[in-house]
């Protein structure tokens, strides 16, 4: 593997790589014992396309990294006749009016709504090939901001990476295998903390049905954490749902690992006299007080990681995601932060 590496190194240089060799180079060697491996035909397959498939997703992204996006999930059957549909098209106006991007599977239904709500200039489309679907929708069909996808997983991975926060409308399994992905994800901490709204139109009970399911047949026998629930939230309103969503981001920017440190960028710094409380309501999650910091610690530096912003900064368990998102939910409501923006739906 030696000599192979020195001849990935002269390909590179070849192409005058300089950035990030060690990932293309391990990239690079795993193709070559795919080569070498006798690696049967239908797996190489599997492999090309989704490479091929992820490749021109993150090309399609990669202008729009720091436009904060939310992803919709929900049923391809819903009509526009639907409450839900305009539910889904609503939440996407009022949010693409405070700056935000709409992402959905690009399907009819559920995402076809938020497409339309979103507009031409804030849509983004993942479509799957389907024998039983004729393709895109018409608000995304044409727009040079769509991809189509062979595999659900590929397309999953790229519905979930590239959005800040989601909303899930009922739907049948295509939407409850995505919701429960997605809240493993955060739970795990796979997905960095981001608000999860489940909305139904009133009177609908189509997530109250859900989460008596998950309280009697899955917390009942411990199956997850006291406090998992605190990782969604079910709103009947799109007011309330935008609510969720743009509070999420009030104070709280984002968040980096430094080494064993876990890091908080925020709009505002918290006073000495409110991190003192938070170190002491999370001492069950950290090691030590929060820390606040007025601007980056080196390694973020070194990277332009946004040095503008204050920070706090704490030594996580790495085990309690749940009650992290109880931790930026408090900073958001600290008293320096302002109160949430209007979002009257149209």
């Amino acid at each position: 593997m030696d000599d192979s590496r020195d001849r990935l190194s002269e390909l590179l240089d070849s192409l005058a790589v300089r950035a990030n060799r060690d990932q293309l180079t391990e990239i690079l060697e795993s193709v070559v014992r795919l080569a070498t491996n006798g690696t049967d035909r239908l797996d190489l397959k599997i492999t090309n396309a989704a490479l091929k498939e992820m490749t021109e997703a993150f090309a399609m992204f990669a202008p729009y990294k720091t436009e904060r996006k939310i992803t919709m999930f929900g049923s391809a059957r819903t009509l526009s006749s639907d409450a839900s549909y305009g539910q889904a098209r609503d939440l996407a106006s009022v949010l693409a009016r405070h700056g935000w991007s709409t992402v959905t599977g690009a399907g009819p239904g559920i995402m076809a709504a938020g497409l339309e709500g979103a507009g031409p200039g804030k849509a983004f489309g993942i479509n799957i090939r389907l024998p039983f679907e004729q393709g895109a929708n018409d608000f995304i069909k044409d727009n040079p901001k769509l991809v189509s996808m062979k595999y659900f997983f590929t397309r999953k991975l790229m519905l979930i990476k590239e959005s800040f926060a989601y909303a899930v409308l009922p739907g049948g399994f295509g939407t409850l295998d995505e919701a429960f992905e997605l809240l493993t994800l955060l739970q795990t901490g796979k997905a960095e903390p981001a608000p999860v709204v489940l909305l139904e139109a009133p009177g609908d009970h189509y997530w109250e049905g859900w989460e008596q399911f998950v309280r009697e047949q899955v917390a009942s026998r411990g199956l997850i954490s006291p406090g998992d629930d605190h990782l969604y939230l079910i709103a009947e309103t799109v007011d309330d749902a935008a609510t969720e969503i743009l509070g999420f981001y009030r104070n709280y920017h984002s968040l980096r690992w430094v080494g064993d440190t876990l890091v908080l960028r925020l709009e505002r710094r918290p006073t000495d006299e409110e991190a003192t409380r938070l170190s002491r309501e999370f001492a069950d999650i950290m090691r030590g007080p929060l820390r606040v910091l007025d601007g980056p610690l080196p390694a973020e530096r070194r990277s332009d990681d946004f040095p503008d912003l204050p920070r706090v900064a704490l030594h996580f368990d790495r085990l309690s995601y749940p009650r992290l998102r109880q931790l930026i939910d408090e900073i958001n409501r600290l008293d320096s932060a302002p109160p949430p923006v209007d979002v009257v739906a149209p």
